[in-house]
C-alpha cells in the first residue's frame, strides 16, 4: 500500500493509514495479493461512519435499503450484458510476461511498468469473478455445467432490478421509487495499482431510482438544487462552473431527474468533509460510457497523488435493465401509469466506498510545524471521526486514573465511542489522537477532584477549556 510517485516521493497519506490502523495489505503475511485490503479498527469505523451517513442521506429522500446475494447465476449477466460487455483491453509485456490493463498510463507505446520490457496486446479480458453454484451432477454435460455457473456481482444494482416486481408492489405500483444498497462488488481487475483506487473487492453504495421517463425533466424537488453550483467538464467544451438549474436548461445535464442526482452527490461529498475546490463533475465520452448507460457524469476528486480520480458515477441507465431482463424471461415489467403502460427509466448515484475514504485520508491529513515537532493531523469532520473523544488522567496517578475511567465509562454509556489512555506525556497522547483524526482530548487533573471540571482540547486549534463533567456530551455532539 505504501509506495512512492515518480519523483520519489513517499505516500504519506497511506503510510499514516497502514501505522495506525486504518488499512492493510489482505494476506500479508502470505506475501499479500494485489487487489485487496483489509479495513483495520480505526478504518472499519470510519467506513462505517461515512456508510451510516450515506444511509440517512437517501433516507431523507425517502428511499429503502435492500440486501440482495453477492453471487448470481450466469442467466442474470448474460441478460444484464455483463459477461458480453465488462470486459478491458489488456497488454502482455514480452520480457517478463506481466499482463497490464490498457488505461491513460499503460498501453502499447509505453514500456512495463515492472521490468521495462515491451508491451504487445494480448486481447480482451472479462472482469467477472467465475464460481459454481452447487455440483454439477453429470460430468461432461455441457447444459448442467452452464447451468450450475455462476458469478460475483461487479455491481449491486442487478439485484435490484430482478426484485423490480415486488419492489413495486411494495411502493403500491406507482412510479417514481428509489431503492438503496450498500455491498461488496467484485472485479477481476487485470492490474490493480493506486492503493485504494482499483481494487478486485470493494464496497459500492448504490441508489436506483425507477422513473416514468416523459417524467424525467420534472423532478418535484429540483428547486432545491438548481442554484447549487458545480464545475462541469461536458463532454464537449471546456470545464466551467456553473448551477446544476443551468447546466439542465442548457441541455449539458439531460434531465432534472439526472441533475437533481448530481446535486445532491455534490452535497453529501462536501457533507463529510471533501473540499468543494477538490471535485468536479465530468461527463462521460460516448466510447467510455457503460453498454447500460445512455449519458454519465463522474464525481471526480483531485487527489495529490493520483490526479483526478472517479469516487461516484452517475448514470442514466435508461430502461436498459429493465427491458433486458423482460426480453429474457419474456415477462412485462412495464408498469401502467396514467397515459398507459411504460417501462420505467433508471437513474443510478453509484459511490465508490474505498476511493471515497481514500480520498477523505488524503484531504484531511495535514503536517505543520508546532514549536520544534512537526504535528501530524487528520482533520475529519466530527461526525465521521472514527473515535468522538479522548480520555486522560494528567498523570499516572491512582486517583486520576480512577476519575478519567469514571468519565470515560460515562461517555461510552451514553453512546460516544471513545479510547481511554495513559500512556506516555500528555503531549504525546495528544500527538496520537491528533494523527487518526480524535476531534477532541479530555483530560483529568487535580482540579477535576476539586471542582468536577475537565479540560477539553479540540483537535484543530489546540485550544482548551474548562467544562463540567455534567456538560461534557454537549461539547462533544
Amino acid at each position: 500500500m505504501v509506495g512512492t510517485d515518480k519523483e520519489g516521493r513517499k505516500d504519506e497519506t497511506a503510510e499514516l493509514a497502514l501505522r495506525r490502523g486504518f488499512m492493510w495489505q489482505a494476506f500479508e503475511i502470505y506475501g499479500g495479493a494485489a487487489g485487496f485490503y483489509d479495513y483495520g479498527p480505526l478504518g472499519a469505523l470510519l467506513k462505517r461512519r461515512i456508510e451510516d451517513k450515506w444511509r440517512y442521506f437517501y433516507r431523507r429522500e425517502g428511499f429503502y435499503e435492500i440486501e440482495t446475494t453477492t453471487i448470481a447465476p450466469r442467466a442474470i449477466f448474460e441478460s444484464s450484458g455483463h459477461l458480453e460487455s465488462f470486459i478491458d483491453p489488456s497488454v502482455v509485456c514480452n520480457r517478463c510476461k506481466s499482463v497490464f490493463r490498457v488505461d491513460e498510463t499503460v498501453n502499447v507505446n509505453t514500456k512495463c511498468p515492472e521490468c521495462g520490457g515491451e508491451l504487445e496486446p494480448s486481447g480482451e479480458f472479462n472482469l467477472m469473478f467465475q464460481t459454481r453454484i452447487g455440483v454439477s451432477k453429470s460430468e461432461g454435460d455441457e447444459q448442467a455445467a452452464r447451468k450450475s455457473e455462476g458469478y460475483l456481482r461487479p455491481e449491486t444494482a442487478q439485484g435490484i432490478f430482478i426484485n423490480f416486481q415486488r419492489l413495486l408492489k411494495f411502493n403500491r405500483d406507482k412510479l417514481p421509487f428509489g431503492i438503496i444498497q450498500i455491498g461488496k462488488a467484485y472485479r477481476n481487475e487485470i492490474s490493480p495499482r493506486k492503493s485504494l483506487i482499483r481494487l478486485r473487492e470493494f464496497t459500492l453504495a448504490e441508489v436506483e431510482v425507477f422513473v416514468d421517463a416523459a417524467e424525467k425533466n420534472s423532478h418535484p424537488r429540483f428547486d432545491e438544487v438548481k442554484d447549487r453550483k458545480l464545475r462541469i467538464v461536458p463532454r464537449e467544451g471546456e470545464a466551467e462552473e456553473t448551477s446544476v438549474g443551468e447546466a439542465v436548461s442548457r441541455g449539458i445535464i439531460a434531465n432534472e431527474y439526472l441533475g437533481y442526482h448530481v446535486a445532491r452527490v455534490a452535497e453529501f461529498l462536501e457533507s463529510i468533509g471533501l473540499p468543494r475546490a477538490k471535485l468536479q463533475f465530468r461527463q462521460h465520452l460516448r466510447d467510455e460510457m457503460a453498454h447500460y448507460a445512455t449519458d454519465c457524469w463522474d464525481a471526480e476528486f483531485l487527489s495529490e497523488r493520483y490526479g483526478w480520480m472517479e469516487i461516484v458515477g452517475v448514470a442514466d441507465r435508461g430502461d436498459y435493465d429493465l427491458s433486458a431482463h423482460a426480453s429474457s424471461l419474456n415477462i412485462d415489467l412495464r408498469v401502467r401509469t396514467e397515459s398507459g403502460k411504460i417501462m420505467p427509466h433508471v437513474i443510478e448515484p453509484s459511490f465508490g466506498i474505498d476511493r471515497i475514504i481514500y480520498a477523505l485520508l488524503e484531504s484531511a491529513f495535514y503536517e505543520e510545524q508546532v514549536g520544534k515537532e512537526k504535528r501530524k493531523v487528520l482533520r475529519f469532520k466530527s461526525e465521521i471521526a472514527p473515535l468522538k473523544a479522548a480520555v486522560f488522567p494528567l498523570l499516572n496517578r491512582d486517583e486520576l486514573k480512577s476519575k478519567a475511567r469514571e468519565v470515560f465509562q460515562q461517555l461510552r454509556d451514553a453512546s460516544f465511542f471513545v479510547e481511554y489512555d495513559n500512556s506516555g506525556s500528555i503531549g504525546k497522547r495528544y500527538r496520537r489522537q491528533d494523527e487518526i483524526g480524535t476531534p477532541y482530548c479530555i483530560t483529568i487533573d487535580y482540579e477535576t477532584l476539586e471542582d468536577g471540571t475537565v479540560t477539553v482540547r479540540e483537535r484543530d486549534t489546540m485550544k482548551q477549556v474548562r467544562v463540567p463533567i455534567a456538560e461534557i456530551e454537549e461539547v462533544l455532539v
